[in-house]
Order: C-alpha cells, then sequence, then structure tokens
C-alpha cells in the first residue's frame, strides 16, 4: 500500500463505513478514487466517476451512507418498491345479509307509519330494539351479527324498530308534520306490538331508544319481561345539553349536516379522541352520518329527545319493576347518566355495567356485551347454558367466515351500589 495514503488525512479506513470525512477544508476525491482502484473494486458504483469536490462546512451535518448493494439502493431511492398496486380499503354498505336478512315491515300508528326490520321466525320469543340518535335499526347489525350473537339468536325473534323517518332513505317528513314526543314514540310501541302479536318482549335500547323502552315498561309493565338499556338517561336534559340540541337542530333544519352537527354525533356515540381508539370505525360512522341521514327529520327527533320528561322513578318507591341490565362505556360522555339512573332503580333486579375502553360498546366490546346478555337472559330463565363445543363450534365457523380479531383483556365494573352478599 502507497505510504503516502496513511498520511492523507482524507484516506478512508477499508475497517471504516464507507462515509466521507467531516472536514472543514475542500478536497478532491478523483485522486483518491484512482489510487484505492488498487485496492478496492468499485464496479458496483455506477456513480463514482461523478464525485466532485465535497465539501462539508457544517460539522454539525452527519455524513449520508452509500448504497453498499442494489436492495440499498432500492431501498434508500423507493424506485423499485411496488406501491402502486395498493388499493385503498372502504368499507362497505352496512346491510343484512345471508343469514341474518331482515324484512322491513311499515307499521300504521296514530302518529304516522314507522318501519320495523324483522329479524328471525316470529314464533320465537321477540326481542325489540330502539336506536339512537342519528341511527335506525341498521346500527344492530354488526352486534346481532357477532358470532356469539348468532347462536343466541337462534332462541329469538328480533324487532328492530326505526323512530318516524329515521330508517336510511327515508323522505323528509311533512312541514306541518308534528313529531311525537317521548312518550307517544314509547307508545308506539303498542302498535308494534298489536301488528305482530308479541305477548311480551325483552327489550334492547341505546340513548334515547333506551329512554324509549324505559318509558313504555313503566306504563305496561305487564309487556316487559326484561330490559338491556345501554347510555340511558332518566331525567330532564340539563341546561348545556339543552342549548348544544337546540343549536344542533336549528343547523340541521337551515344548513344540514354541518361539521359541528357532524363533530356532535360523534362524541355523543364515541365521546372523545374516537379516531385513537378505531379509526375505521369512526370512519365508517362519519360516512353513514353524511350520507343516511335525513337532516330534517334528525332535527324532529332531537328537538323531541332533548324535551324528554323525567322518568319520575325512584328507588324506594316507583321505579321499574322488570329486571334491568344497565350498562355503559367507560369512555362515554353518558357515564353520570347511567349512575344515576342505576340509583333510581331497584338493586335486586338490576346490574349496573361499566365496559373499560370503549364509549360505543356494541362496536367496540362485541364480545363482552353478548356475553353479558347471554348471562342476564340465562339468568332470566330464557336460555339454557351453552356448552363450551357449542360456543367453540360456533367461534370456528365464524371464523372462517372472516379474520379473527383478539382484543385486550376487558375490565368489567359490575353494580357499585348492590348489596354484598354475605355467604
Amino acid at each position: 500500500m502507497d505510504q503516502s495514503l496513511l498520511k492523507d488525512d482524507a484516506f478512508l479506513s477499508p475497517y471504516q463505513d464507507t462515509t466521507v470525512p467531516i472536514k472543514k477544508r475542500s478536497f478532491n476525491l478523483d485522486q483518491i478514487t484512482k489510487k484505492l482502484e488498487n485496492y478496492y473494486d468499485y464496479s458496483n458504483y455506477s456513480t463514482h466517476n461523478k464525485f466532485l469536490q465535497v465539501s462539508f462546512e457544517d460539522r454539525g451535518k452527519q455524513p449520508e451512507k452509500m448504497p453498499m448493494n442494489a436492495e440499498e439502493t432500492a431501498l434508500l431511492s423507493m424506485d423499485d418498491i411496488e406501491l402502486k398496486n395498493i388499493q385503498l380499503q372502504f368499507p362497505n354498505a352496512r346491510r343484512f345479509s345471508g343469514e341474518a336478512a331482515c324484512t322491513e315491515v311499515r307499521v300504521r300508528t296514530d302518529r304516522g307509519d314507522i318501519v320495523v326490520a324483522v329479524q328471525g321466525y316470529r314464533s320465537k320469543p321477540a326481542i325489540i330494539t330502539y336506536h339512537d340518535l342519528g341511527l335506525n335499526h341498521v346500527c344492530f347489525q354488526p352486534f346481532f351479527n357477532y358470532v356469539d350473537m348468532r347462536t343466541l339468536l337462534e332462541n329469538f325473534c328480533v324487532y328492530h324498530v326505526n323512530a318516524p323517518g329515521q330508517e336510511d332513505g327515508a323522505p323528509s317528513l311533512p312541514e306541518d308534520y308534528v313529531y311525537p314526543t317521548m312518550d307517544e314514540l314509547a307508545n308506539q310501541l303498542n302498535y308494534v306490538v298489536g301488528h305482530f302479536g308479541i305477548r311480551s318482549f325483552i327489550g334492547f335500547g341505546v340513548g334515547a331508544g333506551a329512554n324509549i323502552l324505559a318509558r313504555f315498561a313503566l306504563v305496561h309493565p305487564q309487556k316487559v319481561d326484561a330490559l338491556v338499556l345501554i347510555n340511558c338517561s332518566s331525567s330532564q336534559a340539563g341546561w348545556i345539553e339543552w342549548a348544544y340540541q337546540k343549536l344542533n337542530a336549528r343547523t340541521l333544519r337551515n344548513r344540514g349536516l354541518t361539521q359541528g352537527v357532524l363533530d356532535y354525533l360523534m362524541w355523543h356515540h364515541f365521546g372523545r379522541y374516537p379516531e385513537e381508539r378505531s379509526h375505521d370505525l369512526t370512519q365508517v360512522y362519519r360516512m353513514h352520518f353524511s350520507r343516511n341521514v335525513n337532516p330534517t327529520n334528525l332535527a324532529m327527533f332531537i328537538e323531541a329527545y332533548v324535551r324528554r320528561s323525567d322518568l319520575s322513578i325512584t328507588r324506594d318507591s316507583e321505579t321499574l319493576k322488570v329486571p334491568v341490565l344497565n350498562i355503559t362505556g367507560a369512555l362515554s360522555p353518558h357515564v353520570d347518566d347511567t349512575v344515576t339512573f342505576n340509583g333510581r332503580l331497584n338493586p335486586n333486579n338490576s346490574t349496573w355495567m361499566k365496559i373499560s375502553d370503549s364509549a360505543m360498546v356494541l362496536e367496540e366490546q362485541p364480545a363482552k356485551i353478548s356475553e353479558a346478555f347471554r348471562l342476564f337472559l340465562q339468568g332470566e330463565g330464557y336460555v339454557a347454558p351453552l356448552s363450551p363445543t357449542k360456543m367453540s363450534g360456533c367461534r370456528a365457523e365464524g371464523a372462517r367466515r372472516r379474520p379473527c380479531r383478539h382484543s385486550p383483556v376487558i375490565r368489567i365494573t359490575e353494580n357499585p351500589i348492590s348489596e354484598a352478599l354475605v355467604c
């Protein structure tokens, strides 16, 4: 080896990385490259003859690593990586299909026709669902199509009730139409029960729908066997809620579904920062609110809900006589409402549950809700305990139809007010 190379400050040791030494002076690499050709094979570098004078004026600037082979060159340039064939995947339309197909039936009531989607055989015991603001019977599709719920629904027929004008593709209600109050919406269930010949049913409601089912159970306890209520409020709307909802209703009538109304609906259902928990799920609901909601009809439903009266129930006197499973999510903005509601129920026939790491529990934690629902129905004597073999068989069948998603351990907080049993 030429001893002059060892004395040159710009000499690159063969045991060092192929970087350019940091020097404040300018030097030429052409001569060094020619001298090093006797010791190194530069055939892999097609650009070494293009080196010009290199000057590093800033000592803080780190030298860039030179690619050592074709693979590193491709990674650094990103020219050979196949990205053009990646296609964006958008959620499909949220519809019932296959075994869980629903039949939509129009039921005539004293306040106009309402749409009821029937799922299952009518000869079986009935479950009546009622939806929340901005939604309709389609919001129950993911939960009732969940693999664990399919086995349970072999014993029931589900009747999904839509509030007036809230079904997908609903035309705008007439300008002179007076929207039913919450008590009148509850009374409409009498027409549903009479139309299908239902003697008694299990109520399954969310938000505004939970309030409607609770009102019906107070007036007609003999027609309700049990209630599963999610994010149920038993009191009047507060001043803040009243102001927000009145503003939303006015905006929906005059300007349609604005970004402000959309953000409020997302907060109402998912609480704060829903994108951090499930970006895809929030996009599905944003798309649903933007495309499938009739703004005028939703404004009427919101005004009816914000004008709701107190349920006027107390634990010590008149309260719900039917068993109640009162559920909320730890991240839901309605946790306090469910706690207040729980304090007005009889602890002997009610249970309060808070599911962690979720707000819209039917969508975010369907496994935990389906398990709680199944145990609740078993306690009421509706279904026999399912054998582990049958449960595993149903889950295996569901796994073949869709990819399985494992969720972390979810903590369930049960009724904190119920009396402790001493053995």
